[in-house]
């Protein structure tokens, strides 16, 4: 069954640890590209230095805005209140809005997926209400169905050729892309415990660094690093 709005609107932490389990399903030109997510970590900015949103120096409001009604035509159907998602990002403080990042100000259960370098995309899935931006990195998948060794960020967006298209992309509604709590419903998910550790690559994050926000599931030989 696939995973309603409500799974995705809750508190970040939890999410990224209810994913865990749960499979990543890939609708590619008519045949599905399967993986269970073993692998989570969460941002939840801006307090969080590691977040994409995070800014040392306030962005000015003028800027922020701009970029809104810039990029207004690409979220515009994932907005319920254009109002109230305005207010939010403007009552955040150390709040950054440029056009990469404005995905993770959806609403939970859309996509916020770039580029790292110039070679591979990593795959967000949003949290919470509109108007913040927080979001959960898909580390790793076991692979399921027609994948071979989607282990690691950059690996299983290039197996379940994921691209920029998917930018926004609502989870909930895709008809490309979903999260199902279990293909097969005769056969229940066993998870036998989830490790919870530092996340990798955020040395920049200053005292961030050090939150324990990256979530796998114990003895999984797919997991990127134990």
């Amino acid at each position: 069954m696939r995973l309603k709005r409500e799974f995705f609107e809750r508190k970040t932490l939890k999410v990224a640890q209810e994913l865990l389990g749960k499979y990543l399903v890939r609708n590619y030109k008519g045949k599905l590209l399967i993986g269970k997510i073993v692998e989570t970590e969460a941002y939840i900015g801006p307090r969080d230095k590691a977040s994409h949103a995070y800014s040392k120096k306030e962005q000015p409001v003028k800027e922020k805005l701009k970029v809104i009604e810039e990029n207004w035509g690409k979220i515009k159907n994932y907005i319920e209140d254009k109002d109230l998602f305005i207010k939010r990002i403007l009552k955040l403080k150390n709040a950054k809005v440029t056009k990469r990042n404005l995905a993770e100000y959806l609403r939970g259960g859309h996509i916020y997926i770039y580029l790292v370098y110039g070679n591979y995309y990593q795959l967000n899935i949003t949290t919470y209400k509109e108007g913040y931006p927080e979001c959960v990195l898909i580390r790793s998948l076991e692979p399921i169905l027609n994948l071979k060794n989607p282990k690691g960020p950059g690996k299983l967006c290039q197996e379940l050729k994921l691209d920029s298209s998917f930018w926004g992309e609502d989870l909930v509604t895709s008809e490309r892309i979903w999260i199902e709590n279990d293909v097969n419903p005769h056969k229940s998910v066993l998870i036998r415990g989830i490790v919870r550790t530092t996340r990798i690559g955020i040395d920049y994050a200053e005292e961030c660094k050090f939150l324990k926000w990256r979530f796998y599931l114990k003895d999984n030989k797919w997991v990127s690093k134990k």
